[in-house]
């Protein structure tokens, strides 16, 4: 997912410093990328909130049982790169909100016909 997001990105930062002309389909689309990009955001924040807890629990557990320092370790390293990888997706939506703004002064405006 994260060179999926990247490549993207680029591709829509390409096309906003080549001044393309937005359609609104292209606007919907970029959207719904985002939605699906926050969406993961959202998934990867209860996940990292799920190892931390996990993690603190083993850290009370090496109290008892100095074994368990092993697991408190993994777990700990899991909590980096998964803190890692949150923070690159919460950088990355937040860019594309900026990216959406430039979008929207670069819109092919659809003229409304009326007929009758």
């Amino acid at each position: 997912m994260k060179e999926y997001m990247k490549e993207y990105i680029e591709e829509i930062d390409n096309k906003i410093k080549s001044n393309h002309k937005f359609s609104s389909d292209e606007i919907d689309d970029f959207l719904f990328k985002m939605e699906l990009f926050q969406k993961e955001r959202v998934i990867h924040l209860v996940i990292t909130l799920t190892y931390v807890f996990f993690t603190i629990l083993f850290l009370f557990i090496t109290k008892y049982i100095f074994a368990m320092f092993i697991v408190f370790f993994i777990l700990l390293i899991f909590d980096g790169f998964y803190v890692y990888h949150y923070f690159f997706l919460e950088n990355s939506v937040q860019y594309m909100y900026k990216q959406y703004d430039k979008m929207k002064n670069n819109v092919i405006m659809k003229k409304n016909r009326k007929e009758g």
